[in-house]
């Protein structure tokens, strides 16, 4: 029959292995990247307001400052 026979036949597994092989080298891809930032460093959380004291007109035009 030959190769039209047996393309049709393995088509479905060559696809297969091509998406295996692809996520393959996106996984490889993306740990190398990790690897070379370095640990991820956990963002600041922002203090809760505090109920008991008022917000100033100071503190909603500038919150950063302390």
């Amino acid at each position: 029959m030959g190769i039209h026979y047996d393309y049709k036949s393995t088509k479905g597994n060559k696809l297969m292995e091509k998406q295996a092989k692809r996520e393959k080298k996106l996984a490889e891809k993306k740990a190398k990247r990790l690897a070379k930032e370095g640990p991820k460093k956990e963002e600041a959380t922002s203090k809760p307001l505090d109920p008991n004291k008022p917000i100033s007109l100071d503190f909603l035009t500038n919150p950063n400052k302390e």
